[in-house]
């Protein structure tokens, strides 16, 4: 049996761990290390022991108790950023990893997901411990949301365009010095005093939370942190960021992306989708639903319906918000409502046109989605596979020439995309009326090349998402593309019946399309509509759990399903009960009063 020793507290008295080979989980020993002499192995024999390796579906040959990170050296070249996190037989490991037996290696670096987290994880960590370095210990930041391709941050003191650039060199420096960022596992209960100690009561607030009687911590510098991601092993990998001052006490930390990687593009600001975010935390605290700790205690307290009723309400009355600004406008007679997957759009067109009714005004509803070219005809993206994101999926032709007729008042039977045959099917009929309006929803309803032929002036764009702004702690946000993503998987199951494993297949499809044709027009928009609810990650946690635990350890989804998992633990269930029939939320979990 190998023992590793690992420094469990901040003090300086060692306890011995057992590092156990499956799952690299560490299990508190005693201090007594007891071995069989007839069975010990000499070091050098050991060192000698060759065993085989996949990795990235080539084999070689490894010493025994070789690590991840001796093995990512020597492939690194084929990479064009540093490796950060590996796979090994399905399981994610940090790369101090160490191999002692048959293994399939998987390795990632910036430009994939599970090494983009590890990548923002550390540069998090590394700017958190420059500005402490700086300017005390008693200065902290909070990751507040994301905003083109980075992370807004909000620091509780007062920050410049000069400090900005002292943080930034100090960052610079501790990457050059390639400083170690140490793994600790500790009692939780004495994590809770550390944090107490350093006076963050976010993390204090959420451990309160977290059942298991060890936590896993990093240590850099003097600084010990909670981080919910797989981390690099040090400073020097974190080479790519920028940072851009906003305002008195917020900044911009960018980094490349999947999606960006080839460099870090200029910083451009989203003035309308930075003041709803502004809106929303806000209102969020207010409401003191800043962390996953304050919605955890609302719920153990008891209040949670009537947070939900006063959630519905705000949301509700911004329907009736945007259906005044739309009827004060007198020539518009066509609303288009675009946004990413699972944003709610379907039933917010729905809301809208109630709200729309109750100004005497007389909407007709269009899906984009019902314009589909003929399945034989649909565009092929990279791969061979059926494109259905991009806007050449859509009968362009058709729905301008539709749209001009029923702006012109003439009668129109319009198209019901058939999804089983591939078809179009003509069976609906429209007239527009002097007080109707037209509402078309369908992601690419803000690309400025449909209806280019129709004045601006009779056009209102509403740009629907979900942008969440509950975060766990306050270095550690809720991903609004995780938020959407949730609410699909639990929507797929019960509309579709699918497995939570094709949701994940479909998902990096979905995604892209959303960075190529819905996020590039975001500013076209008249108003930005969040119908993310505060409340939501606890309810849908209560049907996505038994969804996610459904995936078997050798799926290929596994890894994901579990990042999940561990992500929702951070929350306590909230029933549906008190959410209406006619929330946002049960389009995806069901049980919505209105039926297509």
């Amino acid at each position: 049996m190998k023992i590793s020793i690992e420094y469990t507290t901040w003090s300086t008295a060692p306890k011995y761990l057992n590092k156990d080979d499956n799952n690299n989980d560490f299990i508190l020993r005693k201090r007594k290390i007891c071995y069989n002499k007839k069975n010990r192995i000499k070091r050098n024999d050991l060192m000698e022991e060759k065993i085989q390796v996949l990795i990235n579906g080539k084999e070689y040959q490894v010493k025994k108790g070789t690590t991840l990170e001796e093995i990512s050296n020597s492939i690194q070249k084929e990479y064009k950023y540093p490796i950060l996190v590996a796979k090994v037989n399905n399981s994610l490991k940090e790369l101090n990893y160490k191999v002692n037996s048959s293994k399939e290696i998987e390795f990632y670096d910036l430009t994939k997901p599970y090494g983009n987290r590890a990548h923002v994880n550390g540069l998090v960590f590394v700017l958190l411990v420059a500005i402490k370095e700086l300017y005390g210990t008693d200065k902290d930041i909070i990751v507040d949301h994301s905003l083109d391709k980075g992370f807004y941050i909000e620091s509780n003191f007062s920050i410049n365009e000069e400090k900005i650039s002292q943080i930034k060199s100090k960052m610079q420096e501790m990457i050059a010095e390639n400083r170690t960022i140490k793994k600790v596992i500790v009692d939780r209960m004495e994590a809770i005093k550390y944090f107490k100690s350093v006076h963050d009561q976010s993390k204090v607030d959420i451990m309160k939370y977290n059942t298991n009687s060890y936590v896993t911590l990093y240590h850099l510098g003097s600084y010990y942190n909670y981080f919910y991601n797989k981390m690099p092993l040090s400073t020097g990998v974190l080479k790519e960021f920028e940072l851009n001052y906003i305002q008195k006490r917020g900044f911009m930390l960018r980094f490349p992306t999947t999606y960006i990687s080839d460099k870090i593009p200029d910083y451009i600001h989203h003035e309308d989708m930075f003041k709803v975010f502004n809106e929303c935390s806000s209102w969020n605290r207010l409401m003191n639903i800043e962390n996953a700790s304050d919605l955890n205690k609302i719920v153990s307290g008891g209040n949670i319906d009537e947070l939900i009723r006063i959630c519905e309400n705000k949301q509700n009355s911004e329907f009736i918000e945007i259906a005044n600004k739309i009827a004060k406008k007198k020539d518009v007679k066509i609303i288009l409502m675009a946004g990413p997957s699972s944003s709610g759009k379907t039933t917010s067109s729905k809301k809208l046109c109630m709200a729309l009714k109750s100004l005497g005004k007389n909407p007709a509803v269009l899906s984009m989605d019902d314009y589909f070219v003929e399945r034989g005809e649909t565009p092929l993206d990279e791969n061979g596979k059926p494109d259905f994101e991009c806007l050449e999926a859509v009968d362009l032709k058709l729905f301008d020439e539709q749209i001009e007729k029923l702006l012109k008042g003439e009668k129109t039977i319009v198209p019901t995309y058939n999804f089983i045959t591939g078809k179009k099917e003509y069976k609906r009929e429209i007239i527009l009326k002097e007080d109707d309006i037209l509402v078309i929803e369908g992601i690419h309803g803000l690309d400025n090349k449909i209806l280019n032929n129709i004045s601006n002036k009779r056009k209102y764009k509403i740009y629907v998402s979900a942008l969440t702004e509950i975060n766990i702690d306050n270095h550690n946000r809720v991903s609004t593309t995780d938020n959407r993503l949730l609410r699909r998987i639990v929507r797929d199951n019960k509309t579709r019946g699918r497995r939570v494993e094709h949701t994940l297949l479909e998902w990096p499809s979905v995604r892209l399309g959303e960075e190529k044709y819905i996020f590039p027009y975001q500013d076209e928009e008249d108003y930005i509509l969040n119908t993310a609810l505060p409340y939501e990650l606890g309810v849908l946690k209560t049907y996505v759990e038994p969804l996610l635990y459904a995936v078997e350890p050798d799926s290929p989804y596994y890894q994901e399903a579990k990042r999940l998992i561990d992500f929702l633990r951070n929350f306590l269930p909230i029933p549906a009960d008190a959410i209406p029939q006619d929330s946002v939320l049960r389009e995806f979990i069901g049980g919505s009063c209105f039926k297509d």
